[in-house]
This record gives C-alpha cells, structure tokens and sequence, in this order.
C-alpha cells in the first residue's frame, strides 16, 4: 500500500499507523528498540522510537519500551550507550542518555494522562536526572559523560547539553504533576539555560559542524524569541538544501531524514509553520517501496546511504508530522508558548 505523506485534513491516519507498526516491527519482546533489525541499541534513539510508538497509538508497546528501561538503568542512573544482542558494546554513560527518559515518559503522559505510569517511572526519571546533574560543571554547561571506570570526561556538548535542558524541563513538569519540589533541578537547569544562550565557548566546538547544534538550542527551549529566529536565519543556508533536506555535516553533500524531521519539530516550536511544511514536503520521496524512510542521501546524485531502515528516524517524522497536525496532544511537546503556558 502506498503510504499518503501529504499534510491533509485527514492527519494522516493509514501513514500514522504504518509507520508506529514499522517501529513495533523492530521492537523485541523485552521492551527493547535497537536501531534497525539486527542492529545496536542505544538509550536516547530506543526512547525516540517509543514517542513514536506513542503517536501512532501503540500505548503498551511504548510501556514496554520504558520498562526496558526501568529493568537496565544501571545504579548510577545511568545507562550504557550502547548494546548489541544483550551485550554492553559501548561502555560510556552519557548524560543526555540517562536524562531523555523524562521526555519520552513526559510524551507518554500528554497523550495518555497516565498519572499512575508516571509514579510508576518517576523512581528511574529522578534517578537519570540525578545523574546528568552531578555531571555539571559549576559554570552550568553538563559534562558529556562517563567512562565505565567513573571517570568524567570534562567536555561539554551543545547539542546534548540541549538535550538535558529538555529533559529536565520535562522532568519538572513531571514533578509539578506528582506534587513533588525540586528546587535543585530548577536551578541547574536555569543555570544549564544561562550557558546554552549566552556561553558558546563552553561547549567543544567538535560538532559544530553538526546541524544539531544549530537547532538543538531552540529546539529545547534555551534559545526562543527574537534570538531563536536570528538563529535559525543565521545559518540556515549553511545546513538547508532546498527540495532535498538537512545536512548531517555542514561540509558534505549528506542530507538525513532525521535531523530534516527535527528542523520540522524546530520550525514549528517556534510557530514558523510556512517553513516547517515546506521543509516537511522534501520528506515525501525519501522512502523505500514499503513506506519506511531512508537513513540518508547524498546530493545531487541522489545515492541512499546508509540502507539502513532505522526505528529512530521512523519516530522523528512521525514527531514532526504530530507537530504540524496536532494528531496528539503531545504535538505541543516542543512548542515554546506551550512551556511558556506551563509557567504561569
């Protein structure tokens, strides 16, 4: 069947479906979401494939997918960032790994205002934000991980110092549903928000080739208003092919269905929809016959690469389609009048 990708009335239910299916396609009976059939698993890209499961309605698939997490999160609360068939193949404990678990669950809880699921998590989501926490430096900016031996490694990353600041934000969120305080995590991630807007020079300068770290910050929420439009305009060139998508890397002729998607959930936090469509439309011939997206493409030849059918990037444009359509109520999961609402 051929999937309808157009922005329509109908919110695109069969697309919808199809595409949580596929990402269920790939889920193991432990709850687990690797990367593709066959492939690693990695904690941040398994909670993405889960809110995708969310969207598409696949709600106890996506429990599954957080218990996975529940029954691996290592006593530090943190996770391993990578494993293959069981067996740990990466043994560093990210801090934006151990953190999303509160944006996935968060996801979970708008769509099915399971308040009972989420006590049930809130023991594995304190844990995680605990530990991306005691990775912050004192001048606010999160430390991105450690090795298996407990070392640090004192390097801050834009985009996944971005990734925490969500997370802590659904975190608190969280909280403020459970009628818990935690004034603590409020002032790390003011002071987390202080460093992503106005300290650049932090965070390692290694990625800042990546179109990642030029979203992320206002993906998140960090970045918003006037300085969120002037970011996106100041190197929108520099990662944007018209018709094509987002580059991976500024400095090759790469684009991938996934950071595309994500400039679409940008794009549309922002209310910038004009844009957001448009940058969604380049999505609808980057598939493979039975629906699911490619990994990547490089331009102007057109060559799909890797082949690889990936759970995650499934997920990222079901988000972005939730976004545009407001299929779920978690659609407004990355809105900035949303949080800005959530304040008050």
């Amino acid at each position: 069947m051929e999937l309808n990708l157009s922005l329509s009335e109908e919110k695109n239910p069969i697309f919808v479906e199809r595409m949580a299916a596929f990402i269920a396609s790939l889920q193991k009976e432990s709850g687990e979401i690797p990367w593709s059939a066959g492939g690693k698993t990695d904690p941040w890209d398994h909670i993405e494939g889960a809110m995708g499961l969310s969207t598409g309605g696949f709600y106890e698939e996506a429990r599954c997918a957080y218990k996975w997490l529940a029954d691996t999160q290592l006593s530090d609360g943190s996770w391993w960032s990578e494993t293959l068939d069981g067996k740990v193949i990466n043994f560093t404990k990210e801090s934006n790994f151990s953190s999303y678990i509160a944006v996935g669950v968060f996801h979970y809880y708008l769509i099915t205002l399971d308040t009972d699921f989420l006590e049930e998590m809130w023991p594995v989501i304190s844990h995680g934000i605990q530990y991306a926490i005691s990775l912050q430096a004192p001048s606010g900016e999160i430390y991105w991980a450690k090795n298996q031996a407990g070392a640090i490694d004192e390097m801050a990353l834009l985009t996944g110092s971005s990734s925490v600041f969500m997370s802590i934000k659904c975190a608190l969120a969280i909280a403020k549903i459970l009628g818990k305080k935690r004034p603590s995590w409020q002032k790390a991630n003011a002071a987390l928000a202080a460093a992503i807007k106005s300290k650049p020079d932090l965070f390692n300068m290694i990625k800042s080739r990546y179109s990642m770290d030029w979203y992320y910050p206002v993906l998140c929420g960090a970045v918003s208003g006037e300085e969120a439009m002037k970011r996106i305009a100041k190197s929108w060139e520099k990662f944007v092919v018209p018709e094509w998508g987002v580059r991976c890397v500024s400095d090759r002729p790469w684009v991938t269905m996934a950071e595309t998607a994500e400039l679409v959930l940008t794009l549309a936090a922002i209310e910038d929809f004009s844009r957001a469509k448009m940058v969604f439309s380049w999505l609808s011939d980057k598939r493979f016959p039975d629906g699911s997206f490619w990994m990547g493409v490089t331009f102007p030849d057109g060559i799909i690469w890797p082949e690889e059918k990936t759970s995650w990037t499934a997920a990222a444009v079901l988000l972005a389609l939730d976004a545009l359509n407001e299929i779920t109520p978690a659609g407004k999961l990355f809105n900035h009048k949303f949080w800005a609402s959530l304040d008050r």
